[in-house]
């Protein structure tokens, strides 16, 4: 349905002079309309037709319009419905609404009332597959093929992403800056049980400790200056969905203690309020930090974390992931020249080679601006080294300079140094590092005893 104006309507009575009567009004609206004298003409008219509003007298001879209402229900269920009814069948009609009918309008009506009631249902049914259309669009975004890589760690990650999404546990990702913590919750989120309702996101690091307890919560009028209305929370927002609490570490111990209590007793009280309003969420959090450090330091409560934790997905630097970085730099070449840039169509081999040599200290994010940069300024069908700014360009001179060892260096000493540079790239986490270092935990674990490493 393009607009409102454009709609297709059937009025369905058995009164000649109304059916006229009505199509000539909602004509002059600029509708389409076509009638029908009974409920059987009017499902054999619904089968030829793309209708999106049928306007039917309740009381007719052979089918009554509770009789059309069940068929178009039932076979039809994107049509909307007005009912018309008599004073004394109100009860009818409250009963049509509770099987799916938009609304009722009792006769006799002003002809500007029905009006009315077919623009405001044709404009919700509008909006409503609009808002369709969008999470139609969302949910093929997130798809789990659209998530981008072919090596082992981040294979691994899919899985797991995969088995996570069915499941109703609360999910805490670790990640550096720029490896893509958001995505990996939206798409764990819209491809779960959940994925029809909302997916709030709450980044707890740019939002000032003073206001963060009314953006979660909400509040309620005169509970603080400026405070002038009553205002749901992003908890509240996200009822029914998910709730992606991002850099989740950078929270005060009092805002701790506050989400403690939403997870154990699935409540929230806005601020300044006295009632608690029950909330049905899916809790995804991420963070940056190390939490079981932040826990033994004493900057993390014990007991919110292991509320948190209870499926951990470990996202990896991209340098750890180098055999994706073709693959992610093709997939946003492709994704930036469209439009003005098509003549782009290839990245140089000697342009591959420079992007492998860097450390993408801002992971994927830093790659995906770097590939947008040289789209917007190259002037070949190919990215070629020059369209690479010149600090990544010398990544690899920088990196021979670093590989000039010390000559007296152990071999045991150099373990020892990779070992740790790994566990700090991991912020400390064991598993996954053991899987960079190609060894299992176990022998993971013997090394660090063996060197007096303590992570």
């Amino acid at each position: 349905m393009s607009s409102d104006e454009s709609a297709q309507i059937l009025v369905v009575d058995d009164e000649e002079r109304m059916r006229n009567l009505l199509k000539k009004v909602l004509a002059k609206q600029g509708f389409f309309v076509q009638t029908a004298c009974n409920g059987i003409d009017a499902l054999r008219k619904v089968e030829e037709n793309p209708f999106d509003l049928i306007i039917a007298d309740i009381r007719m001879p052979e089918m009554n319009g509770m009789g059309v209402l069940d068929a178009v229900k039932e076979t039809r269920p994107e049509i909307y419905m007005i009912i018309m009814t008599a004073f004394g069948s109100i009860d009818s009609a409250v009963e049509a609404m509770k099987k799916g009918a938009y609304d009722y309008i009792t006769k006799p009506f002003k002809m500007s009332e029905i009006s009315i009631i077919a623009k405001r249902a044709l404009e919700e049914k509008r909006l409503r597959e609009e808002v369709a259309s969008l999470r139609k669009e969302v949910r093929s975004k997130y798809r789990f093929d659209n998530l981008i890589g072919k090596s082992k760690v981040m294979q691994d990650t899919f899985d797991l992403i995969r088995r996570v999404s069915n499941s109703k546990s609360t999910v805490l990702i670790y990640g550096k800056s720029g490896t893509g913590k958001e995505l990996v919750a939206k798409a764990v989120h819209y491809n779960s049980p959940r994925k029809n309702k909302s997916f709030v996101t709450v980044n707890c690091g740019a939002i000032p400790e003073t206001l963060l307890e009314s953006e979660l919560f909400g509040h309620v009028r005169g509970a603080f200056t400026g405070a002038i209305a009553t205002r749901k929370g992003l908890f509240e927002e996200a009822n029914g969905g998910t709730i992606f609490l991002d850099e989740i570490g950078n929270i005060s111990a009092a805002m701790q203690i506050k989400l403690l209590r939403v997870l154990q007793e699935r409540e929230i009280r806005r601020v300044g309020g006295t009632e608690t309003i029950k909330i049905d969420i899916r809790l995804i959090s991420a963070s940056n930090l190390n939490l079981e450090e932040a826990v033994r330091k004493n900057e993390f409560r014990e007991d919110l974390f292991y509320r948190l934790n209870v499926i951990t997905i470990n996202l990896p630097v991209l340098k750890d992931r180098p055999d994706d970085i073709p693959l992610l730099a093709n997939y946003f070449m492709d994704k930036y020249s469209t439009g003005e840039k098509e003549g782009i169509k290839t990245i140089s081999k000697a342009a591959i080679n420079i992007l492998l040599k860097h450390d993408w200290p801002g992971n994927v994010r830093e790659l995906e601006n770097v590939i947008e940069r040289a789209v917007a300024l190259g002037t070949h069908e190919e990215i070629l080294p020059e369209d690479i700014p010149e600090a990544i360009r010398n990544t690899g001179k920088r990196s021979a300079e670093k590989e000039n060892l010390p000559e007296d260096i152990t071999i045991k000493e150099l373990e020892k140094n990779y070992i740790s540079k790994i566990l700090k790239r991991t912020m400390g986490h064991k598993i996954n590092a053991a899987k960079i270092l190609g060894i299992d935990r176990r022998t993971l674990y013997r090394k660090l005893e063996k060197y007096n490493m303590k992570y």
